[in-house]
């Protein structure tokens, strides 16, 4: 039997890439407030952490949106942020900007990522208005270089970026697109390569339901977060959808696996685009959710190797 539980009402403007940190027994994951932001305003971006043993909370105030973000082999965070890539460390509370691959674009900012099994960062762009497709995909390597990828792929917003337990795909989410990709992925060489359809979101669910945050169970499957339809989907290598989860929320965000094995499904959501009658649900848009009963496992994130 499947059972969600709603960890914390937390009220995330827009939660996403939860990470599972098993020697912590804890749960990290962002808040972005939502879409865009006045940092002025009384809400600010932030990283959490919910200790599962213990319920501890924590919350880490930034000054921007993090997109997402990863752990480092030497300690601290890698992340994507509305000024690009940037060091994050939660203990010290510093905020080192590193690289902006897109200064010309000033509603552009970093959005999904994944670190590959070699411990580079793979992450999207996005245009904050949703509106033009002024955005790519870059791979951010150890020593701080950082290259443009599948050149001639423009999009308006990056999700759903997640690689096979096998190393030889990486999946990518076209959000306005109403599409998931899947690319051929060389990890010895750090290259993808012949991009092709994998799952059509728009002929499944009608808009505005959207592909969001992914990852991979150790089975090969794809799981994602369909936000603004309420479901977490699981999708078979073959591109064949495999199961449902209906979501207390209609706005989830982003999965990850976690807990003892990698057996529970964590999930993030988002208030942003709820209405206001949702709002005045319980559990409320914007928790975190574990889903536990799936009978599946997951694996452990890789760290960054810079």
């Amino acid at each position: 039997m499947v059972e969600i539980e709603c960890l914390w009402e937390c009220n995330d403007g827009l939660g996403e890439t939860p990470i599972w940190v098993a020697e912590e027994s804890s749960l990290y994951w962002a808040d972005h407030v939502g879409p865009s932001i006045d940092l002025n305003g009384a809400r600010k971006p932030s990283i959490r952490r919910l200790n599962l043993a213990t319920r501890e909370r924590t919350v880490w105030p930034m000054p921007e949106q993090v997109g997402s973000f990863g752990f480092r082999e030497r300690g601290g965070l890698i992340a994507g942020s509305n000024s690009g890539f940037c060091a994050i460390d939660l203990e010290r509370g510093t905020f080192e900007r590193i690289f902006d691959p897109e200064p010309d674009k000033p509603f552009n900012r970093l959005n999904d990522g994944k670190i590959d099994r070699r411990g580079r960062y793979w992450c999207g762009s996005m245009d904050g208005k949703l509106t033009d497709k002024s955005s790519f995909l870059y791979r951010f390597d150890a020593d701080h270089s950082c290259r443009r990828v599948a050149e001639d792929f423009a999009f308006i917003c990056s999700n759903g970026i997640a690689f096979d337990p096998q190393d030889t795909r990486m999946y990518f989410g076209d959000t306005k697109g109403g599409m998931i990709y899947v690319f051929d992925f060389d990890i010895d060489e750090g290259r993808i390569e012949n991009r092709r359809p994998f799952f059509s979101v728009a002929d499944y669910a009608p808009a505005p339901a959207i592909v969001d945050g992914a990852t991979v169970d150790a089975e090969g499957f794809y799981w994602f977060a369909l936000n603004l339809g309420g479901k977490i989907l699981r999708v078979a290598p073959d591109g064949r959808l495999d199961r449902e989860i209906d979501m207390p929320v209609r706005t989830p965000t982003c999965v990850t696996f976690g807990g003892a094995d990698y057996e529970t499904l964590f999930v993030t959501s988002q208030q942003a685009f709820a209405a206001p009658e949702e709002l005045k649900q319980h559990p409320q848009p914007g928790s975190v959710f574990a889903v536990h009963g799936l009978g599946v496992r997951g694996l452990p994130e890789p760290r960054f190797a810079g």
